[in-house]
């Protein structure tokens, strides 16, 4: 009798090396710059050159600006698009589709929101600046820990680098990003989504892979074992209201995101199936908006288990066996947004 043969590491933190997230996404972020007007976004240059692509801070940006953005965050290693949910299946009408071949480096490489960028009103000579920095230029600057996790850098000529803010970027942040990076002024692109816009929401949304990766992460199991990702979640109406925009999008991953992992080994694929759903958090059950708010507007109380999708299936490439856990709470969604 023969043994089963252990799955081969397929995993692309072993391949990562040989991709450049930057050069992956640049014809998409120069498909984001040359359709600009059909787009509804604005885009300005500093003095100096950088590219300020405005989706939604003065532009009013639109639903396929947030799709090619989620794909420019994703570092070009992920398939994002829109569709209408079936008769049969009302969790809300329109949905958003992520699927990667790349689930580690698109996902946490470069679509995660973890550089963390802030200036004083002394150097803004105004008021304050913070945003969270996402997107490929991420993995050129290399400033979080994760990337020597990752065992991932990256090098190329050019950049681009997404901000989830309500106001364009001071200069002070703009000259930060380009020293740390590395580039020449003209060959960065800022792109600027606020939470509460059309194209933000969708940029947004279009992490609920990524949430179930960086909840992976979170729990120590080996990132080398997640060899592919698919997910969907349902697309909420934008918000005008910045708290209230953050907990729709919130609220979309973890009461209505699907997430499919594919991954080496069963017993990772057991304990994915059991502990990744945000429903074993703490704070599980109340809308977003509500728990930040109780919380005194500080993410840092807030149970991370609570940061991932509401429903998983986790495929075992050693067994070929998949495990399902959590659920989605269509009525949560549905007295939040209205009725579908």
């Amino acid at each position: 009798m023969t043994s089963s043969p252990s799955p081969a590491d397929t995993s692309d933190i072993a391949q990562a090396p040989l991709l450049s997230v930057n050069a992956l996404s640049e014809r998409l972020v120069t498909q984001l710059v040359d359709e600009a007007a059909s787009l509804r976004i604005a885009i300005s240059r500093t003095e100096a050159g950088t590219v300020i692509a405005d989706a939604g801070v003065d532009a009013p940006g639109s639903l396929d600006a947030g799709v090619l953005i989620a794909r420019i965050c994703m570092g070009g290693l992920g398939r994002v698009s829109t569709r209408m949910s079936a008769e049969n299946t009302p969790l809300w009408p329109v949905m958003i589709d992520v699927q990667t071949s790349w689930p580690v480096l698109a996902c946490l490489g470069s679509q995660y929101a973890g550089w963390s960028l802030s200036a004083t009103k002394e150097q803004t000579g105004g008021k304050k600046f913070f945003s969270l920095g996402s997107g490929p230029a991420r993995a050129l600057a290399g400033k979080e820990d994760l990337f020597t996790e990752l065992g991932y850098r990256d090098r190329h000529d050019h950049g681009a680098l997404v901000l989830e803010v309500d106001r364009l970027p001071p200069q002070v942040i703009v000259d930060k990003v380009v020293n740390d990076c590395g580039l020449a002024p003209e060959r960065l692109t800022l792109i600027v989504t606020p939470t509460h816009s059309v194209a933000g929401t969708v940029q947004v949304v279009a992490r609920v892979v990524e949430v179930a990766l960086h909840k992976t992460h979170v729990l120590g199991v080996d990132l080398a074992e997640v060899v592919e990702g698919s997910g969907c979640a349902p697309l909420p109406p934008p918000a005008p209201d910045g708290i209230a925009a953050m907990g729709r999008t919130n609220d979309a991953i973890l009461y209505g995101g699907r997430v499919h992992l594919t991954v080496q080994h069963d017993a990772v694929a057991r304990r994915l199936a059991a502990e990744l759903p945000s429903s074993n958090a703490r704070d599980y059950g109340r809308p977003f908006a509500d728990i930040f708010t109780a919380f005194n507007y500080d993410f840092y109380q807030i149970d991370p288990a609570l940061f991932a999708p509401a429903e998983v299936w986790i495929s075992s490439l050693e067994s070929g066996a998949t495990y399902h856990g959590g659920k989605v709470d269509a009525a949560l969604l549905q007295a939040q947004w209205g009725a579908p």
